[in-house]
């Protein structure tokens, strides 16, 4: 098969993917154009995931047990529909909130 000079990747369009120099097929560059949106999906989705837990740390260090217990059902929330994407494994979200509500009860 031919190289396609002709396709190629929008650096403007899609900066957060740097092209590989191999991508020289038109499903390749498609999977380039795909992937690429993917990530900006998943770092937006994994920010919201440590906002979360940052969050979750900032009532625990200024000892505010109310709204930590009242956060704490949101961040379970959250962690989980991060998991259902898979963007995080769901042992490691249900260690987080085992830490963070073993914290809660020492307050």
């Amino acid at each position: 098969m031919p190289k396609l000079n002709n396709y190629s990747v929008d650096h403007f369009k899609f900066p957060s993917y740097t092209t590989a120099l191999m991508a020289n097929t038109k499903s390749a560059i498609k999977r380039i154009r795909r992937i690429s949106r993917q990530t900006v999906v998943n770092k937006s989705r994994k920010s919201k995931f440590k906002n979360a837990i940052k969050k979750m740390n900032l009532f625990l260090d200024s000892k505010k047990k109310k709204e930590a217990l009242a956060f704490l059902p949101k961040l379970n929330s959250e962690l989980m529909k991060i998991v259902k994407t898979g963007i995080i494994k769901k042992k490691n979200a249900s260690r987080n909130i085992s830490r963070i509500t073993k914290k809660i009860s020492a307050l």
